[in-house]
């Protein structure tokens, strides 16, 4: 068993910083943020990051780096290890997009404390209660940092593209995928959680997506081609409607994967959405995967985006129907969204309207609270909302609107590295291949490999403490 480990002091500045310039950071004025000039979306940006670091308490002595505090069911908070993985995330983007380094370091170390054992993201008390769409999440930022060119970690720590190399093989790995509904990644890993039984949408797009975008990065073959299978996977069992190209959720092994359920959750779309337009991108523009893009977008506005501002349809449309997990999603749609017009520029003018749109709508309602700019989950409202009715503490309604208004710098932003263009994080076509539910090795990366100034040897981290987590109905 691991323990509870105290964080470094070295991170613990960030708790005196914040504390201390907390009264320099200019309140939200009674309409809410200004997001009309790039100088003003980056000095709203940084006070919007300022009070989403607020909730993190993983560099003060005695917490957790990496995580949100929670989890729920041992009374510690109102979020799961996964939404940790998110966070991480959100920074990293919100770093990339305005340039400020205030908590890269802070980053950086939550990233590596939650990396486990066989740094592949299966911290070793937590496997028993593992989801693939947990393991994911972080692997979807580990490749964010390699793409971001985020600072790389020192030589003898697990590097950003390893990372996620590692996520990708040991859910490529046979143990992973069965017979059962012709293929597909199982909501869990373990066979005794319940929820073995079901194969979800979200594990498997994720699985995707991180396939796509090491293809892309790395161009190696295998990736590309397992992305593809995939992704026609999810096509093929219906869990993307053929029509009007909505995503459901998942279905049961033991009805052959045939009873859908046809809940929609935002998130699943945008991570087929993304990971389609890094296949458009990898292909050098095929119009299978261009119109794979343009269906999802167009279905993805539809249902989640009327008149033109983000709404989590499953349970928006009443006050306190969102768990923790749904009042996240929002975020991570403008991130991958406002991607996508990088990888796949023919969709800009589709998208960043939009984007704005729902941005400003973000903005606007952050004005409550003592400091005046707390932020809401409700944005079509015009009006601030206080978390408390959904009964949490604001974190995941705080990372929506930072990534909202961060990601309107997108057209200023470098688009995401590959090995050909610059990335300089090491990757390790083997990793993962020695972890708890690995594949073979994929085809050797050499060009990958080489890319990065620094030689960096992987050596065991002690990975942090994680937790049971619920990404769907029903948590």
């Amino acid at each position: 068993m691991m323990s509870t480990v105290s964080s470094p002091r070295g991170a613990s500045w960030l708790t005196a910083l914040l504390a201390a310039t907390g009264c320099l950071l200019p309140a939200a004025n009674a309409q809410g943020y200004a997001v009309d000039t790039p100088d003003n979306i980056r000095a709203s940006a940084k006070t919007l990051a300022y009070d989403m670091m607020l909730f993190y308490k993983g560099n003060q002595s005695g917490e957790i780096p990496g995580i949100l505090p929670g989890p729920p069911s041992d009374g510690k908070g109102d979020y799961y290890w996964w939404e940790g993985g998110a966070l991480m995330g959100t920074m990293i983007d919100y770093w990339h997009l305005t340039g400020d380094t205030t908590y890269n370091d802070v980053v950086t170390q939550g990233i590596l404390h939650q990396v486990g054992d066989r740094r592949d993201f299966q911290p070793l008390n937590y496997t028993a209660s593992l989801g693939n769409d947990d393991q994911g999440f972080w692997g979807m930022t580990a490749m964010l940092a390699a793409e971001n060119k985020f600072p790389n970690p020192p030589d003898d720590q697990p590097q950003w593209l390893a990372l996620a190399q590692a996520v990708w093989a040991t859910q490529a790995s046979p143990e992973r995928h069965d017979d059962t509904c012709n293929g597909g990644l199982r909501w869990q890993i373990p066979l005794a959680n319940n929820g073995y039984d079901y194969k979800n949408t979200i594990a498997n797009a994720i699985f995707f997506n991180i396939g796509a975008r090491l293809a892309r990065y790395t161009r190696n073959e295998t990736y590309a081609t397992w992305a593809t299978k995939q992704f026609e996977w999810i096509y093929n069992v219906n869990y993307i409607d053929h029509d009007s190209w909505k995503v459901y959720d998942g279905g049961h092994v033991g009805r052959n994967c045939t009873d859908i359920n046809k809940a929609q959750f935002s998130y699943n779309a945008a991570t087929l959405a993304q990971g389609a337009a890094f296949m458009y991108n990898y292909t050098d523009g095929s119009d299978v995967w261009k119109t794979r893009v343009e269906k999802l977008t167009e279905g993805l506005f539809r249902d989640f985006f009327p008149e033109n501002i983000a709404f989590e349809l499953p349970c928006e449309s009443r006050h306190g129907a969102c768990t923790p997990d749904m009042l996240s999603f929002k975020g991570y749609v403008h991130r991958w969204m406002a991607t996508i017009t990088q990888v796949a520029p023919f969709m800009k003018d589709t998208i960043l309207p939009v984007l704005k749109t729902s941005a400003e709508a973000a903005a606007k309602q952050c004005t409550g609270g003592t400091t005046g700019r707390v932020c809401g989950f409700y944005w079509s409202e015009g009006a601030f909302v206080d978390p408390a009715v959904d009964k949490t503490t604001g974190a995941g309604e705080a990372m929506d609107v930072l990534a909202a208004v961060s990601s309107l710098l997108i057209d200023e932003a470098d688009p995401p590295a590959t090995n050909q263009t610059g990335g300089i994080s090491k990757g390790d076509p083997n990793a993962g291949t020695g972890s708890r539910g690995s594949s073979d090795p994929a085809t050797p990366i050499t060009t990958a490999d080489k890319a990065g100034a620094a030689i960096c040897t992987i050596l065991l981290l002690a990975g942090g403490i994680a937790v049971w987590v619920f990404m769907n109905l029903g948590d």
